[in-house]
């Protein structure tokens, strides 16, 4: 018997032991209701679901209106729900999805008395964020192309037999607009990363004044004279310090929950399969997806 179910037992007695009062004590409604600090409707209403119904006509009943105009509907709730536990999305992430996709207007403090109603208000302790104290102070360049961030995440595909296929998914940021250019390569070098920065280039619409990077050896002496080459200025942050390179690190991470945790284990070993997928994945990030740091603007 769980702990609710324990004391709507216990006050059902309560209200038991109130009627034989009544008739075994004190013999008068009045007299038991002064005692027991209750109104006489009360009583009475007590005594005729008991003597209805026997004992469980004396639980508590649900005290939720008949007619609520303003409750959320189901579908809504339906939709909160799938997008926090598929997604890990907070209040105010889902409270924009819910405006951009399904034209549905919600609080962000509604949706977190809906989570909060099931259970689902806190997070796994890996998604949540850290305390204040503790974050690092944010910063954002003001000119599109003023800087791109650039960096490397390895890729394995799960579910692999024989020898394995391993990727590296090739990720720039601007720095200004959180507009991404993707590219997923076999291999990771100073050539590819060279193949990848002309490809960018070629990608956006706007003119790229510095690319910052972290110490890799992709990064190296020919790719940072192809840069200059190029009229591009090329800096490094320093050693052990990814918080630096923060906005690519942290778009890295939406990749792996939003993107690569929802193919399940699904083995993409061709390359050009692999490929169409992650330019569906950049498309649906740059034009649709709805982002915190632009108040929920694409």
């Amino acid at each position: 018997m769980s702990s609710s179910e324990r004391e709507l037992e216990r006050r059902a007695k309560h209200k038991l032991a109130v009627l034989r009062h009544a008739e075994e004590v004190s013999g008068s409604v009045a007299a038991t209701c002064r005692y027991y600090g209750i109104t006489r409707t009360c009583f009475y209403k007590w005594r005729r679901r008991y003597e209805e119904e026997g004992f469980e006509g004396l639980k508590d009943r649900s005290s939720v209106p008949h007619h609520q105009p303003n409750k959320t509907d189901p579908e809504v709730i339906e939709k909160i729900l799938w997008l926090r536990q598929q997604y890990h999305f907070g209040p105010h992430k889902i409270a924009m999805y819910l405006q951009r996709y399904h034209d549905v207007t919600i609080s962000p403090s509604g949706v977190w008395r809906i989570l909060n109603k099931v259970g689902l208000n806190r997070l796994p302790a890996s998604q949540r964020y850290k305390r204040t104290q503790t974050r690092w102070k944010r910063y954002e360049k003001q000119r599109p192309g003023h800087q791109l961030q650039v960096d490397v995440k390895f890729i394995e595909p799960l579910g692999q037999t024989g020898k394995k296929k391993r990727y590296y998914q090739y990720t720039a940021i601007d720095d200004c607009t959180r507009v991404r250019v993707l590219r997923a390569y076999p291999r990771n070098d100073q050539r590819t990363a060279i193949q990848f920065i002309d490809h960018v280039l070629s990608r956006l619409p706007f003119q790229v004044e510095q690319v910052q990077t972290d110490n890799g050896q992709e990064f190296g002496q020919s790719f940072h004279w192809h840069l200059l080459d190029k009229g591009i200025n090329h800096v490094k942050i320093r050693p052990r310090t990814p918080r630096l390179n923060g906005k690519v690190e942290r778009s890295h991470r939406i990749d792996s929950e939003e993107f690569y945790r929802l193919l399940e284990g699904e083995v993409i070993d061709d390359a050009k399969l692999f490929a169409e997928r992650l330019q569906q994945w950049e498309d649906h990030y740059n034009y649709d997806r709805p982002h915190g740091a632009l108040g929920g603007q694409t």
